[in-house]
C-alpha cells in the first residue's frame, strides 16, 4: 500500500463519515498489522506506525524476553535474554520490512479496516447519547424482526428493542411510533450499543417524571420502583415539603396523572405509597391496604417475617404472590407473609429454644430462665449488657448476677464465631465458582450458603438471584455438582 494512497483513504473516509483522521489511521494500522499477520506466523505480535505527514508506515514485531531453557521458550513469540539483551520479561521490538500488497492481502485490510471504521462510528453515535442513558426517548419503528425491533431514534441513529424488552402482548409495525427507555450496554466483542427497553422499572420513573412536574422541579422524588411488567408496579414517594402531598400529585386531579401513565404501559395497575426510612415502616405502606399485625426483622440475613390476620392473608400475598413478591423488591428485603397463628407458635417455639439454651449454656434453674426471658432478653448480647437491675427482682447475689452476665458473654462470643468461621467457609467454598463477591452477597440472602445449596438450584432459579446467561448458569451449576460424583 503506497504512502500516497493512505492519505487518499484516510482525507475520503474522515469526510465521509465525518470521523477525525486520527481514527482512520488508526484503523488502517491494525488492518495492515492484520494482513501481514498472513506472512508471518499467526502468534507472532505485530503492530504498525503511520506517519500522519506522509503516510509512509513501519512494520513492528515485538517478542518477550524469556530462559530459552525453558519448555515453554516459543520461537516466534519469546526471544532469549543473550538475543535481546534485555531482561525476563520485558518487550524486544524489532523493525520488520513491509510486505508486498496483493489482491488477497488488499481485500483482508479493506474488510478490517471497514470493521474499525463502522466501530468508530457507532461509538461516535453511542457518546452523542451518554447523557440520556436510562432516559426515555422516542422514535419510529424502522424494521421489525424475529428477535428484534429496530428503531429510529433520530436521522442519524437507530437503537434495538429486543423483544424480551417490550410488555407482555406488545406488537408494533412499521412507522409506529414508540417511547423507551434508552440503555447503552456494553455487547461483548461489538462494542457499546444502543438499547431500549419498555420492561423495565425506569420506565414508570421516567413517565411519571413527564406528567408530575414536582419531580423535575425536585420537590417530589421518586425513591424506589418495583415492577411486574404489564401487570403492577409498586412506586416510593417522598417530598421534603410538607405542605405537599406527594401520593395526591402523583394520582393527580381524579387519577389524570397515574391514568397517563397506565395508559402508557397497557394499562398496568401502579400502586403509588409513602417512602419511609424505616423498613418496617415501608413494609406496612406498601403491603397496604393489608393490615400488618407484627413484624420481626433478622437484620443480618435482611429478612422480615410478617404476621397478619388470615382475613388479610390473600390480599398481603396477592395474586401468585404479586404483592409481596414486589413489596420485597421495593424494600430490598427477603419477606415472609405468616398469619397470626403462625407468629405466635414460631415465637413459642424460638422462647422455648432460648429457654432450653440458656439452662444448658448458664447453668441456672428453670424459673431464673424463664424469668429472663420474662423481662425482655431474647440473646445472649442483651443478657451479657443488660441493667444489672433488671435481675434484682429475682436473683439477690451480686455474684451470680455477675456469673450470668459474664457467661453470656462467652456464649455470644463463640456464637459469632462460630457465624463467622461458617461464612468464610461458605465463601470458600463457592469462590472456587469463580463467583464474585456481590453474587455471593446475593446468593447468602437468598439462602445458598454452599456448593450443595447452588447445586440444587435450577439454571432458572440462578438467573433470578444473580445476572448470568442460561450456558454459564449450566456451567457453573454442573461444576458444584462435580463433588457428588467423585
Amino acid at each position: 500500500m503506497q504512502s500516497n494512497e493512505i492519505l487518499a483513504v484516510v482525507d475520503s473516509v474522515s469526510t465521509e463519515k465525518g470521523l477525525e483522521k486520527d481514527v482512520i489511521f488508526e484503523a488502517i494500522e491494525v488492518a495492515i498489522a492484520s494482513a501481514s499477520q498472513r506472512h508471518f506466523h499467526e502468534d507472532a505480535d505485530l503492530f504498525v506506525e503511520i506517519n500522519r505527514e506522509t503516510g509512509e508506515y513501519t512494520t513492528h514485531r515485538n517478542w518477550i524476553v524469556f530462559e530459552k531453557e525453558d519448555d515453554e521458550f516459543h520461537h516466534e513469540t519469546h526471544i532469549s535474554k543473550e538475543d535481546s539483551n534485555l531482561e525476563i520479561g520485558e518487550t524486544y521490538t524489532q523493525v520488520q520490512e513491509n510486505i508486498t500488497f496483493g489482491r488477497i492481502e488488499t481485500q483482508a485490510a479493506r474488510q478490517v479496516m471497514l470493521q474499525k471504521v463502522r466501530e468508530a462510528e457507532r461509538e461516535k453515535v453511542v457518546e452523542q447519547f451518554r447523557s440520556q442513558n436510562n432516559k426515555l426517548v422516542s422514535g419510529s419503528v424502522k424494521r421489525v424482526t424475529r428477535d428484534n425491533i429496530i428503531v429510529d431514534i433520530t436521522h442519524e441513529a437507530e437503537a434495538l428493542l429486543p423483544r424480551d424488552k417490550l410488555m407482555p402482548g406488545e406488537i408494533y409495525k412499521i412507522n409506529d411510533r414508540i417511547r423507551a427507555v434508552l440503555q447503552i450496554v456494553e455487547v461483548e466483542g461489538r462494542g457499546p450499543q444502543l438499547m431500549l427497553n419498555r420492561s423495565c422499572p425506569e420506565m414508570v420513573t421516567e413517565l411519571f417524571s413527564i406528567e408530575v412536574p414536582e419531580i423535575n422541579e425536585d420537590v417530589i422524588e421518586i425513591r424506589g420502583v418495583a415492577r411486574d411488567s404489564g401487570s403492577r408496579s409498586k412506586i416510593a414517594v417522598k417530598t421534603n415539603d410538607g405542605r405537599i402531598d406527594p401520593v395526591g400529585a402523583c394520582v393527580g386531579m381524579r387519577g389524570s396523572r397515574v391514568q397517563a401513565v397506565s395508559s402508557e404501559l397497557g394499562n398496568e395497575r401502579i400502586d403509588i405509597i409513602i417512602f419511609d426510612d424505616n423498613p418496617a415502616q415501608l413494609v406496612i405502606n406498601a403491603l397496604s391496604p393489608a393490615k400488618v399485625e407484627s413484624i420481626v426483622m433478622d437484620e443480618d440475613s435482611r429478612s422480615m417475617d410478617i404476621a397478619v390476620n388470615e382475613d388479610n392473608l390473600a390480599l398481603a400475598i396477592g395474586s401468585r404472590g404479586q404483592n409481596i413478591r414486589l413489596a420485597s423488591k421495593l424494600v430490598g428485603w427477603d419477606l415472609n407473609i405468616i398469619s397470626n397463628k403462625e407468629a405466635e407458635a414460631k415465637v413459642k417455639v424460638d422462647e422455648t429454644e432460648f429457654l432450653a439454651k440458656i439452662i444448658d449454656s448458664l447453668g441456672v434453674k428453670d424459673d431464673i430462665a424463664e424469668k429472663i426471658i420474662n423481662v425482655g432478653m431474647k440473646s445472649f448480647d442483651e443478657i451479657a449488657y443488660a441493667d444489672d437491675k433488671l435481675f434484682k427482682d429475682f436473683i439477690e447475689s451480686d455474684d451470680e448476677i455477675n456469673r450470668i452476665k459474664s457467661a453470656s458473654e462467652d456464649v455470644a462470643l463463640l456464637d459469632a464465631m462460630g457465624a463467622v468461621t461458617e461464612e468464610e467457609d461458605n465463601i470458600e467454598s463457592l469462590t472456587d465458582l469463580n463467583l464474585e463477591e456481590e453474587n455471593i452477597q446475593k446468593l447468602s440472602k437468598k439462602g445458598i450458603k454452599n456448593k450443595d445449596d447452588l447445586a440444587e438450584l435450577s439454571i432458572g432459579e440462578l438467573q433470578d438471584i444473580i445476572d448470568i446467561n442460561e450456558d454459564d448458569a449450566s456451567k457453573m451449576i454442573m461444576k458444584a455438582r462435580e463433588h457428588w460424583f467423585n
